[in-house]
């Protein structure tokens, strides 16, 4: 594949600021990555500690909102499809229709959410673990 050179250049930035990521790997990423962003306008993409992840532009990450909705449906399991999102937009201050944004992406990606969410979940518990552990340590 040819690129221009601007955006061969701009690619080559790129995989150099994603160390271990190779030219080709990088526009395959990016690929992938635009055709997501097609299929499911409102999710982009962010790098951050557990590397890039699904977004919503001008929102949360699409793992932050999937946990929400996982979390109300087991809350609340009586609740309407309308009603779950409802109770996610209450608690969250995210619109529905990112929500639903949200969802669609997941629904499409589900391993790819899910991991994300059991990698928060197991830093909480650590993270929780070390607390109590100092406060076990401090406490008299």
């Amino acid at each position: 594949m040819r690129f221009d050179p601007e955006v061969a250049r701009r690619l080559s930035s790129f995989a150099a600021s994603h160390p271990g990521l190779s030219l080709s790997a990088a526009a395959n990423l990016l690929v992938d990555e635009g055709l997501r962003t097609t299929e499911h306008p409102g999710v982009v993409f962010r790098d951050g500690p557990t590397g890039r992840r699904a977004a919503l532009a001008g929102g949360p990450d699409v793992w932050e909102v999937m946990r929400a909705i996982k979390s109300a449906r087991v809350a609340e399991l009586e609740l309407s499809e309308a009603e779950v999102v409802a109770l996610v937009v209450e608690n969250s201050g995210v619109p529905a229709r990112m929500v639903r944004t949200a969802l669609s992406y997941w629904a499409s990606h589900p391993s790819e959410i899910d991991a994300e969410i059991a990698l928060a979940d197991d830093a909480e518990t650590a993270a929780e673990l070390a607390w109590r552990h100092e406060r076990d340590l401090l406490s008299r």
